[in-house]
């Protein structure tokens, strides 16, 4: 693994995007642990990529405009679907109102605070495993620092995607915890949150409309 890989991985990483947007958006409005899950979330959502990208099934979604519209248009539709649950102060990023006075998180109602963190790990696992962009890019991106030609080429490639996978996980944490450090100031300020939520719905809806408009 060069030198090479990891500035550029570092690089693409730190890049905002659906991911970072998600987790910095559940760090403000749920705090430091929701953040860890929703970096966890975008991080699993790489998975699948990889391993389309691996098994050659990129190739498909670079020659047939039909897969790879079904697949873009379905994360249109998500990340839409997200900006509208923000918008209404509904879903895995909704802001309970009673905040938890020893940590200043929300407080948790019976039963349901691991039904919440199942749906900030899966609102982030979604976020990421439908764009198919992510697909695409693995594709073109971790060849060119492995030689196709040599034995374990597979192999070669899923160590450099454990690596940009640790590295995007361990930006996102940061991102979120960061976040969460803000929260407190953000939550005792009613309208202020109410701005932020809109700021990050309205950005949802922008990556959301981002991605229709693009061909490839």
């Amino acid at each position: 693994m060069s030198l090479e890989f990891l500035i550029t991985t570092l690089i693409v990483v730190l890049l905002p995007g659906a991911g970072v947007l998600y987790t910095l958006a559940t760090g403000l409005t749920r705090g430091a642990r929701a953040s860890v899950l929703a970096a966890l979330g975008c991080t699993l959502g790489i998975v699948p990529h990889v391993a389309a990208s691996v098994a050659g099934l990129a190739a498909l979604l670079h020659t047939s405009a039909l897969a790879f519209q079904v697949l873009k248009y379905l994360g249109v539709a998500y990340l839409i679907y997200m900006a509208w649950q923000i918008w209404r102060d509904q879903g895995a990023l909704s802001l309970d109102a009673a905040p938890d006075q020893e940590t200043g998180a929300p407080a948790a109602k019976p039963g349901g605070a691991n039904r919440v963190g199942w749906r900030i790990v899966t609102a982030g696992v979604l976020i990421n495993l439908l764009n198919p962009k992510l697909t695409l890019f693995f594709f073109a991106f971790m060849p060119q620092f492995v030689d196709p030609d040599a034995s374990g080429a597979s192999l070669a490639m899923l160590q450099l995607a454990g690596v940009f996978m640790a590295v995007s996980f361990a930006v996102f944490v940061i991102y979120g915890l960061m976040a969460a450090r803000a929260r407190h100031f953000i939550v005792s300020r009613p309208q202020v949150m109410i701005w932020v939520k809109r700021g990050f719905a309205s950005a949802f809806g922008l990556i959301g409309l981002r991605l229709a408009m693009s061909d490839r």
